[in-house]
């Protein structure tokens, strides 16, 4: 991340549908948030690294609202859309997803493969 805070506020607000939260840094004086369901925190984002190549973060959700909620929330919060919520069958029959950018330019989706609607 070359901007922890602009990027938190994009990893913060819009996995917040999906069960996401805000954690505490891994390790104290350490420039990085945590993210993740309750009592995991398994994402992070972090200014101990250099940035490179952009990578792509795909969220699990459990249904076509969350991934709604989740792109309205991403841009709401600065990202950049990348793909509005739709079903994606290229990828499996009943795959329904969504893409953003965040501020370095990182593919992050939401997306189901649960039927619905």
């Amino acid at each position: 991340m070359s901007d922890l805070e602009r990027s938190r506020t994009l990893y913060r607000e819009p996995p917040q549908p999906l069960g996401f939260t805000e954690h505490a840094p891994w390790q104290d004086g350490v420039r990085e948030v945590t993210f993740g369901l309750e009592g995991a925190a398994d994402f992070a984002i972090s200014l101990e690294y250099p940035t490179g190549s952009a990578v792509h973060v795909a969220f699990a959700a459990e249904a076509r609202e969350q991934v709604d909620a989740f792109h309205r929330a991403a841009l709401a919060a600065g990202g950049r859309d990348n793909g509005r919520p739709e079903p994606r069958p290229e990828y499996s029959e009943h795959y329904y997803g969504a893409f953003v950018l965040d501020p370095d330019g990182n593919c992050v989706e939401a997306a189901t493969t649960r039927h619905s609607r």
